[in-house]
């Protein structure tokens, strides 16, 4: 969905042919655009939180050379989350220049300091959806469900987006019609589509969601509940949780968290770590302006490992006495 909607948003208007990354964010989205040969620009939303937004976005999109911004909300890699406010500002922006607006939704319900189960019942998740009709939303059957098999996903597009006429399309497609462009035209010529099995499974467990029949979101409270426990072992041994705040709210605890520790850059944690036996990623690849910090995930490590987890993390605090010495002083 993600590789469809860069190739057919950069197409719709001659001038705009760049995308704006709200990062940190998924490495692959970048690599899609090298690959395509599509520009991007992007900057570190977390110094930007709040009203600070609004400033920071008319900067790049008064330009008039963007065509789609992109983010993910929970976040992967941070988990920080978009605020009612900060979506609003990033409507509103789109509206103002005609932009759209690319929200992958993939951990959709697992902010977890919020019940976003109870179907047609407030609290909703949050979404740019509410603030403007130039959106595009990716949903992952594989986070989402734990549906990782048989590949499928949902790429929801807004009425008004799939209905507008974009002339320049007519330079690559047979319609200059959006939705047409994007189905018929980008599509097609990307995929053969899905097995009938997987797009049977989808939508049953999409109907027993809306039905209250099945809670998926209580399915995945795990990954919040040993994300917390996680972010304990590392905060107790002298490691800082990088991002770590969503205006004035800590973070949930979800699938993944990012942390850092005093006297390393990000890569030189992970190449310590290594001795250790534990691996991470590091947020230089993400777009971050946070280069001392690593992303850590939950979702493969099991409870009956948390014990050697913290002894692990023990031994690499007990082993580097210097950054803690350093740190103490600081």
């Amino acid at each position: 969905g993600g590789f469809a909607a860069f190739t057919t948003v950069n197409k719709m208007y001659k001038e705009k042919d760049t995308t704006l990354f709200l990062d940190p964010g998924f490495p692959v989205h970048k690599q899609q655009h090298d690959v395509m040969g599509l520009k991007w620009e992007n900057f570190d939303v977390y110094d930007y939180r709040g009203d600070k937004l609004k400033d920071k976005l008319e900067s790049f999109l008064s330009k008039g050379n963007i065509s789609a911004m992109i983010y993910s909300n929970p976040n992967n890699p941070s988990w920080i989350c978009f605020t009612e406010k900060e979506l609003k500002i990033i409507g509103e922006m789109a509206n103002k220049y005609n932009v759209v607006v690319l929200e992958d939704l993939a951990y959709i319900a697992m902010d977890f300091r919020k019940n976003l189960f109870t179907p047609g019942e407030p609290p909703f998740q949050a979404t740019v959806a509410r603030y403007t009709d130039n959106y595009i939303l990716f949903i992952s059957s594989s986070k989402v469900f734990s549906y990782a098999g048989q590949r499928i996903g949902i790429m929801a597009i807004s009425n008004k987006l799939f209905e507008r006429k974009c002339p320049d399309l007519k330079r690559f497609y047979n319609s200059d019609l959006f939705g047409y462009a994007m189905t018929f035209g980008t599509i097609y010529a990307l995929s053969a589509g899905v097995t009938h099995s997987s797009q049977y499974a989808l939508a049953a467990m999409l109907k027993a969601a809306n039905d209250g029949e099945f809670n998926f979101v209580e399915e995945v409270k795990e990954y919040g509940a040993k994300a917390k426990i996680m972010k304990n072992f590392f905060t107790d041994n002298g490691f800082k949780i990088v991002y770590d705040m969503d205006e004035d709210e800590p973070i949930a605890d979800g699938f993944y968290f990012t942390f850092s520790y005093p006297g390393f850059t990000g890569e030189e944690l992970l190449s310590e770590l290594i001795y250790y036996g534990i691996s991470a990623i590091s947020l230089a690849i993400t777009g971050s302006e946070r280069l001392e910090g690593v992303r850590a995930c939950v979702s493969l490590v099991q409870r009956d490992q948390f014990s050697d987890l913290e002894l692990r993390l023990k031994k690499f605090n007990e082993h580097h006495p210097r950054q803690k010495a350093n740190t103490e002083q600081d």
